[in-house]
């Protein structure tokens, strides 16, 4: 092993805990898998680590799925001088990387390179000829080329035709192996197999069959067909047997069997070692079992190896189970021999008939239901487990959950298949039932849930709702509706919000940042750089503690609902804008909060009032609810249904966005964790309104590339927020006109946000001065909110040095001439008298603690001068509204 690669891969395996060598192996790791003390490696090859719990756990993993950035960039490890050796990094590759001898393969390949010009980077190549072109394998971190990661240049010539390799003289073999890719051909060449690859498992190699049984002088040879494992390989050997079979080839099938993991071939057999004689004989039977002709003959199969006399198995997308009547098997065995002489068949014989006698075959299910993995929600300690059923016609599989309670009764089995697959019925009986969840659902994969969509800080990915992204790498969804991530298997529970993300490079524009420009001019961009941290706002609020909130107003036609709906817009997400609180359950407003990490919750027209002022009817929503979500923190927390004292708090994981008419009238906590935006209609133009209605007509699949593009730069965009906060951070709190520390915090964030959205879009230098201009000024304008009392304060004041200014002091309860209590049942009576317009009680009574100009005291009760100065009968106590007289007389 190369001495740079070994070092790396020790130090990897370092997270393990090894002991120490000993008798040179690696002893004593802790298994990923079970957690016990049972891994161990080969000191020196340190290829493949395993768990000694071979029955219990049977952990085996290859450090090239482990740590698949040590076997990304060939070319760099393995620099040397061309003249040295020209293709140092291919021998490399298949050397370290195949686990091939390179005297077994030199002069098979050559070393090249290849250059994207649409994604303008480049990669060495592993390079074989074939036909009359070649296929090459990237070697340099080839996942940057996306499903690109081998090329070819054949056309069709290559249609009809087999690789072979140059080795083996076909003419001669009494066995050809015939397998899908030229490093599993030659993998099996490395254990005597004479092996041909056919490049795609639907190309059957018609014409090198012919060219083949030409040179042989018509004497065929078996041929084994053993494509890959996957459902194609598995539909095609089926296909190719019955075809070579009419052709007058002998046929026989191998197949790696497939444990739900990572698919296997036999390049990574060759690789685990497990190509032996008794391994070999284990791939023949799965092959036969793959093209057994009828049921009994695969329920024969298969007791023939295992021995069981009853077991459920499937043929052709159907369940049947299989007995043996032992009396009725010992009967015609004694039949049998009792013949003697005059029977002509050998034992082995015998016992095949004798079974052929004794078995019984019963169709226990129409369709086959599989299990796939195990999922649980650690919040709700809810569990299930995920089924896929096939049916034998052509309709498409069904994949679902089933709950423990729905497994453990063939009628619940029933009734739940009956459910969710139509026509699909068990017949089984309870304790068949029990003995196939017994075997599916021993040591099943675990799939780690998500209930919210978005980034996931345990995990460190996105999981969006047809692909994932990690560590700048994008991910589709499997076939098992799981996103594999190496080490990782995620997923999310989530189906209320929906996000329909373009994949593809070329369907993403960028013009739509001019038009934005031009229809909302700074304050639009200002707006997307909320809408482009929110994507990193768990991020952030890990490393500064918090994310402010983004409120976006104005009057009636200004844009905010086509600001926001395209924004939304970049983030696949088309036709919404937001959920009103003041029409949400305080239930339904918790699960809006919780339901998307990384993405922005948009809370619309919560200020509401009727057009006569009256807003005593009206549902108002109480702003402090969001006080907890600036931290990331819960903003509800519920009992749990499980007899104990436990709760569910899902911590606040997105964005809060505010978009309504008017600003919102809130205590200061609140309002300083508001980044505010103002839209009016004075700068708008025609120009302004034919860019607004470009955005609102221009479909999410021609910008939700942005959201792909912004989480894969996730790293570079963290480091430059962190960098660029402390900066800004430094001249915000230089200013005068502002003087609170949130503020300053919340603002600096912004203004490094507008640096990081320029690694993901263009922004011309007059853009992003506009945009730090607007985000200072917005900072200096919240400083003066903040300085002056809530609107309804004010009003409140207003109104009461108008009714308190005559002689009689009507409304000052206090005799002390530094303070002023108000009663405000009495404040509202005079109002009434004096034909005032006053805030709702309601609403006051909310804001009167935030008073600034005349500081609010306490609720107390007084002594009344009012009630002793209008000689009222009884007591003068009045409980009141207590303040400092801002201008106390003497």
């Amino acid at each position: 092993m190369n001495p740079s690669l070994h070092a790396d891969i020790l130090n990897r395996l370092s997270e393990f805990n090894f002991k120490h060598e000993k008798n040179g192996y690696l002893r004593a790791g802790i298994c990923p898998q079970c957690q016990k003390k049972e891994l161990y490696a080969n000191a020196d090859n340190p290829w493949v680590v395993r768990c000694g719990r071979l029955n219990n756990c049977g952990f085996e993993g290859h450090v090239k799925e482990l740590y698949p950035d040590l076997f990304d960039d060939w070319s760099k490890r393995y620099q040397t001088p061309e003249a040295t050796n020209p293709q140092a990094a291919a021998d490399a590759y298949m050397q370290h990387g195949r686990g091939f001898e390179l005297a077994r393969v030199q002069g098979m390949y050559r070393q090249e390179s290849y250059f994207d010009k649409d994604l303008n980077i480049g990669s060495a190549t592993v390079r074989f000829a074939v036909a009359d072109g070649y296929w090459e394998r990237l070697i340099d971190k080839p996942h940057r080329f996306g499903k690109k990661k081998a090329r070819f240049s054949f056309g069709s010539a290559y249609q009809g035709k087999f690789w072979s390799h140059p080795s083996h003289s076909l003419q001669a073999v009494e066995e050809i192996w015939i397998v899908e890719g030229i490093f599993d051909a030659i993998a099996l060449e490395h254990h005597g197999i004479a092996a041909v690859s056919v490049m795609s498992c639907n190309n059957y190699p018609l014409q090198s069959l012919q060219d083949l049984r030409d040179a042989r002088g018509n004497q065929d040879c078996r041929l084994v067909w053993a494509l890959d494992g996957d459902s194609a390989g598995r539909s095609f050997t089926a296909k190719h047997i019955e075809r070579a079979r009419v052709a007058g080839w002998e046929c026989s099938a191998a197949q790696v069997p497939q444990n739900g993991k990572a698919k296997l071939d036999w390049n990574d057999l060759h690789q685990r070692g497990k190509l032996t004689d008794a391994d070999i004989e284990n791939y023949r039977y799965h092959g036969a079992i793959l093209i057994a002709g009828s049921a009994s003959d695969k329920a024969l199969l298969i007791y023939g190896k295992e021995g069981k006399t009853e077991f459920d198995f499937e043929f052709r997308n159907r369940l049947y189970w299989f007995t043996l009547d032992l009396v009725a098997y010992n009967k015609e065995m004694d039949q049998l021999d009792s013949e003697g002489s005059t029977s002509i068949l050998s034992e082995a014989g015998k016992r095949e008939k004798a079974l052929y006698a004794s078995h019984t075959i019963r169709p226990i299910a129409n369709c086959n239901p599989v299990a796939l993995y195990y999922q649980k929600n650690e919040m709700t300690d809810e569990a299930w487990y995920y089924f896929r059923v096939d049916f034998p016609h052509d309709g498409a599989s069904i994949k679902n959950t089933f709950t423990s309670a729905q497994i453990s009764s063939s009628a619940e089995f029933k009734k739940r298949l009956l459910g969710i697959a139509p026509g699909a019925m068990f017949s089984g009986s309870s304790a068949m039932l029990d003995r196939i969840m017994e075997r599916d659902l021993f040591h099943i994969k675990r799939v780690e849930t998500l209930d919210y969509i978005g980034y996931s800080k345990e995990y460190g990915c996105y999981v969006l709702d047809n692909v994932a992204i990690k560590d700048g790498t994008l991910y589709g969804v499997n076939r098992e509706d799981f996103y594999d991530l190496g080490r990782i298997a995620v997923k999310s529970l989530n189906r209320s919000v929906s996000l329909t993300i373009n994949r593809d490079p070329d369907g993403y524009t960028t013009e739509w940042v001019n038009l934005l420009w031009k229809a909302f001019g700074a304050k639009g961009l200002v707006a997307l750089t909320f809408w482009f941290g929110s994507l990193f706002a768990e991020q952030i609020r890990a490393a500064q503690s918090s994310y402010p909130f983004l409120e976006v107003v104005g009057k009636a036609g200004a844009g905010k609902s086509t600001l926001i709906e395209f924004l939304w817009k970049l983030f696949g997400r088309a036709g919404y804008e937001g959920f009103d609180p003041s029409k949400s359950s305080l239930a339904a407003r918790a699960r809006n909060f919780s339901q998307v990490s990384g993405l922005p919750v948009v809370l619309i027209e919560s200020d509401r009032e009727r057009m006569d002022g009256d807003k005593s009817h009206v549902k108002s929503f109480d702003w402090d609810e969001l006080k907890t979500a600036y931290n990331g923190r819960s903003t509800r927390a519920r009992g749990m249904n499980t007899g104990g004292n436990e709760t569910y708090e899902p911590p606040f994981r997105g964005a809060i966005v505010i978009s309504q008419n008017n600003p919102v009238n809130a205590s200061e906590a609140i309002l300083s964790r508001i980044v505010h935006l103002y839209f009016d209609l004075t700068t708008q133009t025609p120009e302004s309104g034919e860019a607004a209605d470009a955005l609102k007509f221009m479909p999410a699949e021609k910008v939700s590339g942005f959201i792909l593009a912004a989480a894969k730069r996730e790293k570079k965009i963290m480091e430059t927020v962190a960098e660029r906060t402390a900066v800004y951070l430094k001249e915000l709190r230089m200013r005068p006109d502002i003087k609170m520390p949130r503020l300053v915090e919340t603002h600096a964030q912004m203004l490094a946000l507008t640096d990081a959205l320029g690694l993901v879009i263009k922004l011309t230098a007059e853009q992003q001065a506009a945009m730090r201009e607007q985000i200072t000024i917005m900072a200096g304008e919240r400083q003066q909110v903040i300085n002056d009392d809530h609107t309804l304060v004010q009003e409140f004041w207003e109104a009461f040095d108008y009714l308190d200014s005559n002689d009689m002091h009507r409304l000052n309860h206090s005799r002390d001439p530094q303070l002023i209590a108000v009663n405000l049942n009495h404040f509202v009576q005079i109002a009434a008298e004096r034909r005032q317009q006053i805030p709702v009680i309601g609403d006051l009574k909310k804001v009167l603690r935030t008073s600034r100009r005349r500081k609010f005291i306490d609720v107390r009760v007084v002594n009344s001068q009012i009630r002793a100065r209008d000689n009222a009968l009884g007591s003068t106590a009045m409980k009141c509204w207590v303040f400092q007289n801002d201008k106390p007389t003497n």
